[in-house]
């Protein structure tokens, strides 16, 4: 039977607020000056959903977010480029759609995130046919999705048994516990994309390869992204090192996002996990080159040029 999309996503949107040029150490009660501002299209699920479409992937998102102008422009981003926002749930005179404001120093991040309705979001929100309506359905931000982690792994067990394939990236884990839901998932999920603070984190190993190790036991298909020196993906008995493309970044937001963009775009082709990971980290790169984790995928002439693709 063919599918509606190529992709569904269930999670969390908001903006992102980025002020640059801020010391790292800010005093209290002092007026500090930014050199810098952007506001661009944030969260992990919602820059995943955002620039799968742009490579030309279908997609459909599904969230929950407040009936307020943060939501709106947000909505907009991700119309923009063809994701589909039909089952959108909006919530009028409640919680607000939240907001990450990032403070960008040399490399590293300041990160403030107001969860909003991303803490509200809960299976009921959901249409299941609506999810299952694809080839591959994939989840980002496991721990900002407190009302919804509970029926996840039921959830992810009923998209299995209707032929699609599953992702996670669980993101940052803000209380550091690494806890349930996730060791169920993992024995769900066809494909795990953590980065690798995260992975090592997760298995309590100290290093990606170790990290790997662990981890290809339990997910057939594993992408533990390692920054500028690349990623490292594997299955079990099989694991490989993919370099990056070498940039000079302007801002690294959201380049996570951005690569498990580009892996599952490669993934749905059925490129070999190598060559997803390449093209993970392509896509990665560009992300860098401009602000946010979006806004490079925002111009289709310069993505194209710099991923050597062709309409």
């Amino acid at each position: 039977m063919r599918k509606r999309f190529d992709v569904t996503i269930a999670g969390e949107i908001n903006l992102d607020l980025i002020l640059y040029g801020l010391p790292e150490v800010m005093s209290m009660e002092r007026e500090l000056l930014a050199s810098g501002f952007g506001m661009t299209l944030g969260s992990s699920s919602a820059i995943v959903a955002h620039n799968l479409a742009a490579l030309g992937v279908s997609v459909g998102f599904v969230t929950r977010l407040g009936d307020d102008p943060l939501g709106n422009i947000a909505l907009e981003r991700l119309a923009e480029k063809g994701v589909d926002i039909s089952c959108v749930k909006r919530v009028s005179g409640g919680t607000s759609t939240g907001v990450t404001i990032l403070l960008a120093h040399e490399g590293k991040r300041h990160i403030l995130t107001y969860p909003g309705t991303m803490f509200e979001m809960a299976a009921a929100d959901l249409d299941l046919a609506y999810l299952a309506s694809a080839r591959h359905f994939h989840i980002s931000s496991l721990f900002l999705h407190k009302a919804l982690r509970p029926d996840l792994p039921g959830m992810l067990r009923q998209l299995k048994s209707q032929g699609l394939s599953l992702s996670l990236d669980t993101n940052d884990d803000p209380e550091d516990t690494w806890g349930p839901p996730l060791d169920e998932l993992l024995g769900i999920v066809d494909i795990f994309l953590p980065n690798e603070d995260e992975a090592c984190r997760i298995t309590g190993k100290s290093d990606a390869e170790s990290a790997m190790e662990a981890l290809a036991k339990r997910v057939p298909l594993v992408a533990i992204k390692c920054g500028k020196r690349g990623s490292l993906v594997g299955k079990a008995g099989c694991c490989w090192f993919v370099p990056a493309q070498l940039v000079t970044p302007v801002d690294t937001i959201g380049a996570g996002d951005s690569f498990d963009a580009g892996f599952l775009a490669a993934y749905l082709r059925g490129e070999a996990p190598e060559v997803c990971a390449g093209f993970g980290n392509r896509t990665a790169a560009l992300s860098t080159l401009r602000q946010g984790g979006t806004e490079s995928f925002r111009d289709p002439a310069f993505m194209h040029e710099f991923l050597h693709l062709t309409d």
